[in-house]
């Protein structure tokens, strides 16, 4: 008789059906991912209690609590993830690196955003008055270490580092000037300067740079400001009238020079006229005289020419030339009629007769 198997042994021996595996594939997946997200839980919560960040506009100082080298570590931390020990055993302080600011306002709206504000600075001028002064004080921190195992961490570098200094330091410059002077802008400007040579006195041991002080606007009370602005518009006054004489004294002597120069032009005008006058009266003379004298020497050429005609008829051979000069005139008459008797009468062929009669020898002819 042949063994037949059992109703359970043919159950055992029939395989799964084919839906199974995938259901198993399914599970191992969701270990898979369960397990993951427990890396990444277990990921973040070590970097929350193992990782400290230190922005870029950060410091990091360390300081051990518990282990070997406790204490504040003198290494600055850079920007980026640092492993810190949990449970106060380590710790990261962070220390900002970016330029601070220090407002000292009574009006705190015109302060920057992120600054920090104070009281204005109450200073005493020289001559005993007061003045309220805003003041913007840009500084920043160079040593961090120096900051925190000086003045301490966090924000004390504020309250127990530049604070404190600010306002004393402002009052030991600025309370040189008188209250005057406090208008006089370059000389403001020199005593702010002082104010922030005497403040990197005192902070650049501790780590702190002052980089700029500046003062922004300034106040008296009503009293002494309606005082110094009268006493300012009296002073202008003053000017102005000073001014206004010095110009009038200018306009008189610009007046005074240009009447002189008129005058002056009008003397050698006159000058030139009289002596132009004068060359065309020279000039005449000088003409006149060379006229007479021309005139002189022709009469006495003339003269001269008379008297040498005179002696050359009166010579010998003027007697012939006369006659000859006779003759010329008898040779065109015709006929002339003249008295030849009695003592007047004329005989042509006497010719010393003709010659007495014509005044040309005296005594008759000889």
């Amino acid at each position: 008789m042949t063994d037949q198997p059992s109703e359970d042994q043919e159950k055992a021996q029939t395989p799964p059906p084919s839906d199974s595996r995938p259901a198993a594939k399914k599970a191992t997946g969701k270990k898979r991912l369960y397990l993951l997200l427990l890396l990444v839980l277990v990921l973040l919560g070590a970097s929350v209690f193992f990782l400290r960040y230190v922005q870029p506009d950060e410091f990091g100082i360390k300081v051990v609590r518990i282990g070997l080298k406790r204490g504040v570590h003198e290494e600055i931390y850079s920007p980026g993830l640092h492993l810190v020990l949990p449970f106060g055993m380590e710790e990261m302080y962070r220390i900002p690196k970016d330029v601070q600011v220090l407002e000292l306002t009574n009006h705190p709206g015109t302060a920057a955003t992120f600054a920090q504000i104070e009281k204005a600075a109450h200073i005493q001028t020289s001559d005993g008055f007061y003045v309220d002064v805003d003041v913007s004080i840009l500084y920043r921190i160079v040593d961090p270490y120096k900051v925190f195992t000086i003045i301490g961490p966090g924000r004390l570098f504020i309250s127990n580092g530049i604070v404190p200094q600010a306002e004393p330091r402002l009052k030991d410059a600025m309370g040189e000037l008188t209250t005057e002077e406090f208008y006089n802008s370059p000389l403001r400007v020199e005593k702010t300067e002082l104010a922030k040579r005497m403040l990197n006195e005192n902070l650049n041991p501790k780590g702190i740079r002052v980089d700029q002080v500046l003062v922004r606007y300034f106040t008296y009370s009503d009293e002494i400001q309606r005082n110094i602005e009268e006493k300012k518009l009296k002073d202008q006054l003053v000017f102005k009238n000073q001014a206004e004489a010095r110009a009038a004294i200018e306009e008189a002597t610009l007046k005074k020079i240009t009447q002189e120069g008129i005058a002056a032009v009008a003397v050698e005008l006159e000058k030139g006229r009289a002596y132009a006058t004068q060359k065309r009266a020279e000039k005449d003379l000088y003409a006149r005289k060379r006229k007479a004298e021309a005139d002189l020497l022709i009469q006495l050429a003339e003269a001269e020419k008379v008297r040498l005609k005179n002696e050359a008829l009166s010579g010998q051979g003027a007697e012939r030339m006369i006659g000859l000069k006779m003759a010329d005139i008898y040779r065109g008459l015709d006929a002339i009629i003249l008295p030849s008797d009695g003592p007047n009468g004329v005989n042509p062929l006497d010719l010393g007769k003709s010659l007495k009669l014509f005044e040309v020898r005296k005594g008759g002819a000889k």
